[in-house]
């Protein structure tokens, strides 16, 4: 490589400023002419322009005399400050590798700011020396920058501090006698600041004497200030990780920093203190800690941090027992607003509860749950309702002696304006009342007092549904009925409808709803002090007289004559199971049996009558009519072979579907990592012992240093399996941008970090000329941003030379990267050349990642969410299996619909494919594709819906689709 190109490449540099594209360029002489003879503005403006040009690769190898005489001698501070970073960017050495000349004038110029008489001009310079990578411009500086470690201002001192470290790393001959220098100097320093600086450089450059000067104080940490703190634990944590013999001598000062006074001190001195000592009394420390920091922290951010250490030591089985203690110390943390905070507690403790403390637990969560009922409270209440609803569930099934405690307060829910919340209580009972028998008398109890206050349609079927499963005794099928009649008020519907329309007020329906469940009725004050009980329903149609007629009937009734006619085919096939299990618990006696069933039946034709007259909003539909219609016929035949499926086979329906739902979670939920828990702590016959006394220290040894570990996870070189190092090279990801015969060769490495793209641009010169100003010109198309400007260079004939440029994302769209390299040859007089680079393409899949969630929070994105792209299926692919897992490795989705659903072979398939994006969009998909059975040969076809909530996802996921078909097809 060309020394011009190297040194190019290699110089050092520490600032960015850009450089607006459609402003006039001044020339050379311009910038010069405002040098000498400006006043300190025009000259402050002139190399403010000569640093943004130098910075976009241009050179005034002429102006840097005139700036040493001109601009030097000025003691404005403005011009000081861009002196410095003047001199941090101009080149400094000869084409040959030799210091310039004129940078003797510069050294003196150093020398005089170290000690002027402004405290802020000999800190700035001192700041600056620390990017100087030429020994011979600091070495006639280092007495003065010794001078400055005995200045009175602390900003000179610790920047002092700062420049001594950053010489002694990078030149330790400058100054053999530094660590012994800076030793001194900290035994007699007040600042912290000062003293931070100085005892981290001890850390890096001489260990010993910073442990000696721990040893000193080690008893007033407390006092010290927080940013000194954070370097004693950072030495602690390297001290006892390389030596753990150490440990004993300095673990007492970490419990001490436990309860210091700044939150990241604490944070840091917990997990160090969890990597020295896996005793229960250090964990329950660093984890009490770690929830006080949640407690008392306002970021939601580090809250979220905080939490997914507490998960992290949960890991760990020896942890996981102390943690269990501290159950309701972390239920504190649901006193935040965040709902991602309260569901990640939650989550947390629902796998640390145990039996010691689950009846503390059931109370709190339904304190949580009461105070839900205040809307005014916090935001997403409804969220956090139902989470809390979920998480009750759980503890339920993983503990049912609970389920006595929980069901009643739960059950009022049913009655929630919040459609979600009051589904999950509807499954929750409805498993609860399948698996304990001894609870379904109380169920049934609460379920029919809170009968006529449900507002949701659908949860009333849901109810309708428990209600004629499990009534299983006269006196609760009685009740039901009555129930029933009370919320569709009289009937014949259309007779009562018809004197209500002619103005014939109904006084037994009056009486029926204002005798209806205590709860719906409210006590008011008359004029005389009397109280007055009325019914919620006339009060609240009395109180306006333009709302809707609707609103005066009954529950059921204002459903019906909305057009909602699948409440009615519900309420058939209930009223059908009473009347059947009716017929058998009054076996014998045919009068009472034939009144039940006449009543049934009279309600059923009711609801025809009334769907068929046109009176509803909408008509009855030809399915609910016929499934109405089936229940009558049953009520008629009574075929038994017809009874004994309403009867039995509705349960054993749901239990198999419950035992589904078991296995599901056993594959993926909690009782799969309950059970991997439980493998990971059996211990063969044939296994060593393991002493804790005897293998502690070389268990330390054998851990890897956190540090070390952060960084790793920060370039992403972590958990990289040999098997997938041919796959993650460098070389799998290489895009030939130009072709081999065109005069300038590129090449580039994409490397997909989490929000930005960093391209690697390798460029040769295949000519025998002197490419000079060669630019790589690159612009993006999407949601790509280019963050800076590639710098021009010069490339040596046969040369070559690597680019590197950051692109920053910022959301799930499909990206082009287009640009182009222009340059000049040396000694041509044409205009400047330029070669056109092949596009890249940057998949969205990088940021796609398979996701879980209900199917009642499928159902209700796929409503919300308005953009559409319907993807034709045009695939060689002949198994429905086989395409539906291409297109889930593919897209990176994950696919909801249970493998039970999609087993079997009728030439259909329908799934529901779910992901999210690294930056929290949603994206849903719904796979409905066919082929015959009776030509085996034939290829898959059908569509795949995809939705999401913004454009250029939906767009991007289809366009992946249709690309990977393609592929198949060539």
């Amino acid at each position: 490589m060309s020394s011009t190109s190297s040194i190019m490449i290699e110089q050092p540099c520490y600032t960015l400023i850009n450089l607006a594209q459609d402003v006039e360029q001044p020339t050379e002489m311009k910038l010069k002419e405002d040098l000498e003879k400006g006043d300190n503005k025009i000259k402050a403006e002139a190399l403010k322009k000569v640093i943004q040009l130098m910075l976009n690769g241009e050179k005034f190898p002429s102006l840097l005399m005139t700036i040493i005489r001109f601009v030097m001698p000025v003691a404005d501070h403005t011009l000081k400050k861009l002196l410095l970073i003047f001199w941090e960017i101009v080149p400094k050495n000869t084409p040959d590798g030799k210091l310039m000349h004129e940078m003797i004038l510069v050294c003196d110029a150093y020398r005089r700011d170290l000690q002027h008489p402004n405290e802020f001009i000999r800190g700035s310079t001192l700041r600056f020396l620390c990017k100087l990578k030429e020994p011979e411009l600091l070495e006639p500086l280092m007495p003065s920058i010794k001078a400055c470690l005995e200045y009175k201002h602390n900003y000179v001192r610790r920047n002092a501090v700062m420049a001594i470290f950053t010489i002694y790393k990078n030149f330790n001959f400058l100054m053999p006698d530094a660590p012994e220098i800076i030793a001194n100097f900290l035994e007699r320093e007040q600042d912290m600041s000062c003293k931070r600086n100085a005892f981290m450089m001890l850390i890096h450059a001489d260990q010993d004497r910073a442990l000696n000067y721990l040893s000193s104080c080690i008893d007033q940490v407390n006092s010290f200030g927080d940013i000194l703190q954070l370097v004693i634990v950072e030495l602690i944590y390297k001290v006892c990780h390389a030596n753990p013999s150490e440990r004993a001598r300095f673990i007492r000062c970490v419990y001490a920093l436990l309860n210091s006074s700044s939150p990241a001190v604490r944070y840091e001195a917990a997990g160090t203190l969890i990597t020295l000592s896996s005793a229960p009394s250090a964990v329950k420390a660093a984890a009490t800690c770690y929830i006080d920091l949640i407690v008392k922290e306002s970021d939601n951010n580090v809250k979220l941090i905080v939490l997914d250490k507490i998960i992290q030591l949960k890991e760990v089985p020896s942890h996981e027992k102390v943690l269990q203690e501290l159950v309701m110390d972390i239920l504190r943390v649901l006193s935040s607003p965040d709902i991602e905070v309260r569901k990640k507690t939650l989550n947390l403790c629902l796998d640390l509860v145990s039996s010691r403390t689950i009846g503390e637990m059931v109370l709190v969560l339904k304190k949580e749950l009461s105070k839900t009922n205040n809307v005014n409270e916090i935001d997403d209440m409804d969220k956090y309702r139902q989470l809390l609803v979920r998480t009750l569930h759980q503890m339920t099934i993983k503990f049912p002696d609970t389920a006595a405690a929980i069901v009643p307060s739960v059950i009022e829910y049913l009655s929630d304006n919040n459609e979600l919340a009051a589904s999950d209580v509807l499954v929750f009972v409805r498993e609860i009342i399948h698996k304990f028998e001894n609870l379904k008398e109380l169920i049934l109890q609460k379920l029919l007092e809170i009968f006529s206050l449900i507002k949701s349609v659908k949860i009333l079927r849901g109810t309708l549904w428990i209600l004629g499963e499990y009534c299983d005794n006269i006196e609760d099928i009685q009740s039901l009925l009555t129930q029933v009649r009370q919320s569709l008020g009289d009937i014949p519907i259309v007779d009562d409808e018809l004197k209500r329309a002619a103005g014939i007020e109904n006084k037994d329906d009056e009486q029926i709803l204002k005798s209806n469940i205590s709860t719906g009725t409210q006590q008011l004050v008359t004029a005389d002090g009397t109280y007055a009980t009325q019914s919620a329903f006339v009060s609240s149609a009395s109180s306006s007289s333009n709302k809707d007629d609707i609103d005066k009937r009954p529950p059921l009734r204002g459903f019906l004559m909305k057009g909602d006619f699948f409440i009615a085919s519900a309420l058939a096939r209930t009223l059908t199971k009473l009347a059947v299990k009716y017929s058998k618990l009054v076996d014998g006696n045919e009068t009472k049996q034939n009144r039940f069933n006449a009543e049934a039946m009279l309600i059923m034709a009711c609801i025809l009558h009334y769907g068929k007259s046109g009176m509803a909003k909408k008509p009855i539909n030809e399915d609910d009519s016929d499934s109405i219609n089936v229940c009558l016929r049953v009520l008629s035949e009574r075929s038994p072979f017809v009874l004994n499926l309403f009867n039995n086979q509705s349960a054993a329906a749901l239990s198999s579907m419950l035992n589904a739902k078991l296995t599901e979670e056993t594959d993926s939920g909690w009782l799969k990592q309950s059970k991997r828990k439980i493998k990971s702590q059996q211990i063969q016959a044939d296994d060593p012992l393991r002493f804790g006394q005897l293998i502690s220290n070389s268990d330390l040894i054998d851990k890897e240093d956190v540090f070390d570990l952060t960084l790793k996870q920060a370039i992403g070189v972590l958990n990289k399996k040999d098997e997938d190092l041919i796959l993650s090279s460098k070389l799998n990801k290489v895009t030939q941008l130009t072709g081999f015969s065109d005069p300038v060769y590129a090449e580039a490495y994409v490397h997909v970090n989490q929000y930005d793209i960093v391209l690697d641009v390798l460029i040769v010169n295949q000519t025998t000329d002197t490419l000079q100003n060669l630019t790589l010109e690159l612009a993006t198309l999407g949601d790509l941003k280019l963050v800076e400007k590639p710098q021009s260079l010069t490339l040596a004939p046969r040369d070559f030379t690597n680019i590197k440029a950051n692109i920053k994302v910022a959301s799930t769209e499909n990206g082009i990267i287009f640009g182009n390299i222009v340059y000049d040859i040396t000694g041509a007089t044409s205009d400047r050349n330029c070669v056109v680079l092949n596009d890249i393409h940057i998949d969205i899949m990088d940021y796609i990642v398979p996701a879980q969630c209900t199917d009642q929070e499928f159902l209700q994105m796929w409503v919300l969410f308005e953009w559409e792209n319907k993807v034709v299926v045009n695939t060689n692919i002949k198994d429905l299996n086989e395409y539906l897992e291409h297109i889930i490795k593919s897209t990176n989705m994950k696919c909801l619909t249970p493998e039970k659903a999609l087993s079997g072979d009728c030439g259909f398939m329908a799934a529901n494919l779910y992901a999210k994006s690294i930056f929290g969009e949603d994206v849903l998909a719904n796979v409905s594709i066919e082929k015959s059975l009776h030509n085996p040969e034939s290829h898959v076809h059908g569509h795949i819906r995809i939705r999401a909530k913004s454009q250029g996802m939906a767009l991007s996921m289809g366009d992946k689709i249709n690309l990977t078909q393609k592929q198949i097809k060539n």
